[in-house]
């Protein structure tokens, strides 16, 4: 294949698929070093509890055991807690308070499912039958899981010495001019929303192989994880010791999308059994023990209302969030509720804003970040208050979303909450869907659907979100470009891919930049032993931070090159000039290939004297600012009255994430999050009921599958950023951004044609047809 037909923008199919495909994947559970013991968890039952006393003899003499751990040992190892690295304030400006998060549970046990004792024998049947041999004492407390019901007076409080379950409050905005709008305001629209709590689920379920060596002192941690670098430096504190003793690898990662960002018990557990079982240890999820231990998502309620003037002109907008944290805090377990809190402002007008988020603990796992990670929450309350202000003002939706849409003219735009937009085209996004989705021809598709007896649905959302943040503030990454002596190159990338296809975006970067052809290119990342540094894949962030890595890496490689190429062509430096893979000398028609001259960097017969052997260019750098990918989504649904069913029909989306660097991959990633937001919106539900995870299984926690979904429409309308040398905007999240609104605003059009005032997610069958029949009720 010619190096042009892998360039930027083209639709290039994914390289790595075809070992993906055939098996040939490399994920924690095909590593093999050698015979590996096997650890099983023992967890607590109880919402909430206090450990009384544990007795492991019983255990420890079982057939097979080699080891048999409790909290009392953790104790007696001195681990630092598993930390959490965004810090918020009470309300009295204090440091929000940390819960002490342990590998094991030391005295308490705050929720269903929390790691007790950790039982490691030379098989997985023998750690499990020894498990059953544990012997623990429990004294049972009062539990409160319910977001709505945590801060209630009364409230069982999760951790003694706590006057409550609030951990922090943060405030946004300018609480005076909100009220100052809203006293003047002609209309005011409120409404309370509710954000489910959901869990990820990924194809890999969370994993751990843990590999101690007295030989050197080190731990290897083979793991499904987000980000290598990060956790390498996480579980040496925990350990209290050198970064440089721990080793930690991901390869192939089956789906991450937030939860596999965070350091988990069991990371450390194995490591340290492996230390003191003298073998490897390996410790795989199942299923079930996901739904209990998985860091799970979202889960708040948010009081939101908007004044408008009597043209509908946004005036202001107030949000009253309570965000439950569950019982520990994770690693990045603040984040989510409060660092993309700018979205609220979408891609609107709206002058000011009175924003506060209380963060509560709850005896529920912790919750961490979900795709998107609080990007769709903040779009869902700004786009479905607008739905409910055009239902009021008797407007069309689309209709006044255009009277408050930022014109082109105003940006950059300082938006009244946290975020200045760099770039974009909102009318012209919303413009294209609207046509695209033949909006006006709506009422004949809902008659059509009537006739048939359905009830159709329309939903819009205008939706913008950050992406390599915070704003100001974004985050280094690094790539090293080397060649070897055959002239052959290596990309070694601080990201790390879970899915998204990175190994086949940096072979475009490496035919677009040096003229290379996808066979003479290895990608080397997720392994800390390998990879210098990387702050890793997260936030819808690659293309724009480990792309700038790249250029600016490759602009060295070629710099060199060419006082390399300059020698060999018996030149001037100047005179040098490099296109297509070759290195010219300008006016002529002499020239020398990029691995001609990487060869010859290696042969002291060819090198000028003095002259570093090699050639390559490492670059750990950090794009000029956060970028800002929006959007419009528009959903069509049908529900079956009698059934209460409802089915996706129809969904458009226009994407502006700048430049396209692969339009087939984009397209996937846009998929791909339309299906998790869709997920949450018609089905995903995490529910306790009397302090016990009741939706632990696919029994009964509902998951999007191919009959769920339509055939999308995914159109791309680039508006190109100038914060990085690609012009390119982040995607990987923008399809949840905004399929949550869209989803639940079509289905709400369709409900409320039937006097259902309002439905919260899921609209599962059985809320639907509760809703519609309660309406009916009403009316008789």
């Amino acid at each position: 294949m010619r190096e042009l037909d892998w360039g930027i923008g083209k639709s290039v199919r994914r390289s790595e698929d075809a070992r993906l495909i055939s098996g040939l994947g490399r994920y924690t559970d095909d590593v093999d070093l050698g015979p590996a013991a096997a650890m099983y968890i023992v967890r607590s039952p109880h919402a909430a509890a206090r450990i009384v006393s544990v007795d492991l003899s019983q255990a420890k003499a079982a057939p097979g055991v080699l080891a048999v751990l409790s909290g009392a040992d953790v104790a007696a190892e001195n681990f630092a807690p598993l930390p959490s690295r965004v810090q918020r304030h009470k309300a009295n400006g204090e440091p929000n308070f940390v819960p002490p998060y342990y590998p094991l549970a030391v005295d308490v046990a705050p929720h269903s499912g929390v790691a007790v004792v950790a039982v490691v024998a030379e098989t997985l049947a023998q750690a499990k039958d020894a498990a059953e041999l544990v012997e623990i004492e429990y004294d049972v407390v009062d539990a409160v899981t319910d977001t709505a019901r945590c801060l209630d007076e009364g409230a069982p409080v999760v951790w003694e010495g706590q006057r409550d379950n609030r951990c922090f409050v943060l405030r946004l905005g300018n609480k005076a001019a909100a009220e100052a709008a809203f006293t003047r305001a002609d209309h005011v629209v409120r409404d309370r929303l509710i954000i489910t709590r959901m869990t990820t689920n990924s194809i890999e379920p969370r994993n751990a192989l843990g590999h101690y060596t007295a030989k050197d002192g080190r731990y290897a941690l083979y793991s499904s994880l987000q980000s290598p670098h990060t956790i390498q430096r996480e579980i040496a504190g925990i350990f209290r010791q050198p970064a440089n003793r721990f080793r930690v690898v991901a390869h192939d990662v089956g789906g991450s999308f937030g939860m596999k960002g965070s350091v988990y018990p069991e990371q450390v557990l194995v490591l340290w059994a492996s230390r003191l079982v003298g073998q490897p240890v390996k410790w795989v999820a199942e299923r079930s023990e996901g739904f209990l231990s998985d860091h799970q998502a979202r889960d708040n309620i948010s009081d939101v209302e908007l004044a408008l003037d009597k043209e509908g002109r946004f005036l202001a907008l107030r949000v009253n969030t309570v965000a439950n944290i569950g019982a520990y805090i994770a690693l990045n377990g603040l984040h989510s509720p409060t660092n993309n809190l700018g979205g609220l402002a979408g891609v609107y007008t709206i002058p000011a804003f009175d924003v506060e988020v209380t963060g509560v603990f709850s005896h529920t796992p912790p919750t961490c970040p979900f795709r998107g990670a609080g990007r769709p929450e903040a779009s869902y309350c700004i786009e479905r208050i607008i739905d409910l202000a055009a239902r009021k003002l008797k407007l069309d939706p689309a209709e006044l979303r255009r009277r408050n849409l930022i014109p082109e003219s105003a940006i950059p735009y300082k938006t009244g909450l946290v975020y200045t937009y760099d770039s974009g085209e909102f009318e012209t996004v919303m413009d294209r869907c609207l046509e695209a989705a033949d909006w006006k021809g709506f009422d004949r598709r809902r008659a059509e659907a009537e006739k048939r007896g359905k009830l159709r649905g329309i939903g819009i959302a205008c939706v913008i979100e950050i992406a390599g943040g915070p704003q100001g503030m974004p985050m280094e990454e690094a790539v090293e470009i080397r060649f070897d002596s055959g002239g052959s190159c290596t990309i070694v990338s601080g990201s790390h891919s879970h899915g998204q296809g990175h190994e086949t975006v940096l072979k475009q970067f490496a035919a677009q930049y040096l003229g290379l052809a996808p066979d003479q290119v290895r990608i080397v990342s997720g392994d800390t032993d390998e990879v210098a540094h990387g702050r890793g894949s997260f936030g819808s962030r690659t293309m724009m931070a480990a792309g700038t890595a790249f250029v600016t890496a490759a602009e060295r490689v070629i710099d060199r090159g060419k006082k390399l190429a300059a020698h060999l062509l018996e030149a001037g430096e100047n005179d040098i000039e490099f296109a297509d893979g070759a290195f010219a000398v300008s006016g002529t028609d002499l020239k020398i290939g990029l691995s001609d001259v990487a060869r010859a960097s290696y042969l002291p017969a060819r090198m000028p004297r003095g002259m570093e052997f090699g050639l390559d260019g490492k670059a750990v750098v950090t794009p000029r600012d956060a970028t800002f990918p929006n959007g419009c989504h528009i959903c069509e649904v049908e529900i079956d009255p009698e059934t209460g069913v409802p089915r996706i029909v129809a969904y458009t989306v226009v994407d502006d994430v700048g430049n396209v660097m692969n339009p087939l991959l984009l397209k996937g990633q846009i998929h791909g999050g339309v299906a998790q937001g869709v997920g949450q919106a018609l089905m995903e539900r995490i529910a306790y009921a009397d302090g016990q995870l009741v939706t632990g299984s696919f029994m009964d926690y509902g998951m999007p599958r191919a009959h769920d979904l339509p055939k999308f429409e995914v159109i791309s309308h680039e508006v190109p950023t100038e914060t990085n040398p690609l012009g390119a905007k982040g995607a990987g999240e923008a399809g949840t951004v905004g399929a949550l609104p869209a989803v639940m605003n079509a289905v709400n059009d369709a409900l409320y044609r039937e006097g259902v005032p309002r439905i919260d997610m899921p609209a599962t069958p059985g809320n639907v047809w509760a809703a519609l029949q309660a309406a009916k009720d009403a009316v008789t």
